[in-house]
């Protein structure tokens, strides 16, 4: 908007100069054409007087004062052959002005050019009461050439510097005039990180104070009801997961005094209800603080979070053979723009379904690879893999594959990951991995080194 705002100045300095400058210098040439023409033709004329008398007195003061006009001026006085007056003047080549002058009595012009003039201006004066003669002054218009730069060139130079001033004036009254649309700019940065506090300074046009109000007030409004969306999945967690834990212990305690195998099994398969509900509680829960965004994105150790991720999940990962192994090409300890506590849950979720689906004796291999402005991190697995049709559902809420082998999954593992990824600023992909299975790459925008 600065560019805009500046652009527009200048254009209307440039136009204001173009209407005021052009035509003053035009004004000024036309005059400098007509008065190197009038001053030419009338010494011409004077001349013409002086030759039309064609006595020895007048014929000397002509000599002279043709000599001198050649002398101090860029012009150059010829005459007809007359008799014997003024023998050392040369003599005009016969053309068609020197006739029609001759022939119509009347004084002609000839600037050499159409445009402007050419190298030189040339003025004919027929001599009065004899038919024949005439005066010519070819005048040179380097002198006037060089007048014609200077009245343009002034004022170039002029229209420049007042346009470089305008430029200058231009982009401290931009930014001043902008200076609060920055400010409504940063707070609205600040909130897409997840600073609800984030507030501008009213200040600025009018407009923009009112503006400014308004998202301020807008601003304590969202805070007020996130925190109320705070309160509510603190008092969710506790008011679901306590009766549900009461549930399973009572169900535990009755299996344990029941002999009938039936009851037992019955027994069993609540248990497993109550065990499979509380997942889907958490995943819930789990999802409801992602879509609050109660925290901003900031630098973190990815290194550090993956290790101690993969750490926590290698013990399940052994008791079935499954070997977890980190690869890539990360050099250092790389970090990536997330919300704490968010990146440990997204590895969680996707570690799970890939321990999940992988067969006994199978490999999990975990990818760490910079590219870029962004840090991938893959996760592969040797399992039944998707279609492109489960593909395209796979973060849909509630959806399982038909290719997980364990019947304890609530359908909200993936949901959970693309909400915690996107609300950081990343994305996630699922494709085929080589050799079969599925590969979920997580791309992270990358924090720069001063803010790592």
């Amino acid at each position: 908007m600065n560019r805009q705002l500046i652009r527009s100045y200048i254009l209307l300095v440039a136009v204001a100069i173009f209407l005021f400058t052009v035509p003053v210098a035009f004004t000024l040439t036309k005059q400098l054409r007509d008065d190197t023409e009038l001053s030419v033709l009338r010494e011409a004329k004077t001349m013409a007087l002086l030759l039309g008398n064609s006595d020895t007195t007048s014929c000397d003061a002509l000599t002279k004062v043709a000599k001198a006009y050649g002398a101090e001026t860029p012009g150059n006085v010829q005459v007809t052959p007359t008799s014997s007056c003024a023998p050392d003047l040369p003599k005009p080549a016969a053309d068609a002005a020197l006739t029609r002058a001759v022939e119509r009595n009347e004084p002609t012009t000839d600037w050499g050019s159409d445009f402007i003039w050419g190298k030189h201006l040339t003025i004919t004066v027929p001599v009065p009461a004899q038919g024949d003669a005439a005066v010519r002054i070819v005048y040179s218009t380097s002198d006037m050439t060089t007048r014609l730069w200077q009245i343009w060139g002034f004022r170039a130079a002029l229209a420049l510097l007042v346009l470089a001033a305008a430029a200058a004036i231009g982009a401290f009254v931009a930014r001043r005039i902008t200076a609060p649309l920055r400010e409504l700019n940063s707070m609205a940065s600040k909130f897409s990180d997840g600073d609800l506090t984030a507030r501008s300074p009213v200040t600025g046009p009018p407009e923009t104070q009112t503006l400014a109000r308004t998202l301020n007030q807008g601003a304590e409004r969202l805070d007020t009801l996130v925190a109320s969306q705070r309160i509510f999945v603190a008092d969710a967690s506790h008011q679901l997961r306590t009766p549900l834990t009461a549930l399973r212990l009572s169900l535990d305690n009755i299996a344990d005094g029941v002999d009938d195998e039936f009851v037992r099994e019955d027994v069993e398969q609540a248990t497993a209800e109550v065990v499979r509900m509380s997942r889907l509680v958490n995943g819930l829960l789990v999802l409801a603080r992602a879509e609050a965004k109660v925290t901003a994105a900031e630098p973190l150790p990815l290194m550090d979070i993956v290790r101690e991720r993969l750490a926590v999940w290698r013990p399940a990962a052994d008791e079935r053979g499954v070997t977890i192994a980190l690869r890539g090409s990360a050099d250092g300890r790389p970090s990536v723009l997330a919300s704490p506590g968010a990146l440990d849950q997204v590895l969680d979720n996707v570690l799970s379904n890939a321990l999940e689906v992988s067969p006994d004796g199978g490999t999990i291999t975990v990818r760490v690879e910079p590219r870029g402005e962004v840090v991938d991190v893959s996760i592969l697995d040797e399992g039944p893999g998707m279609s492109d049709a489960e593909k395209s559902r796979a973060f849909d809420r509630f959806w399982r594959g038909q290719g997980l082998t364990g019947k304890s999954g609530s359908g909200l593992g993936l949901a959970v990951v693309k909400q915690l990824v996107t609300d950081d600023g990343g994305t996630v992909t699922l494709t085929d991995a080589p050799g079969g299975g599925l590969k979920v790459t997580i791309s992270l925008r990358a924090a720069s080194r001063s803010g790592g």
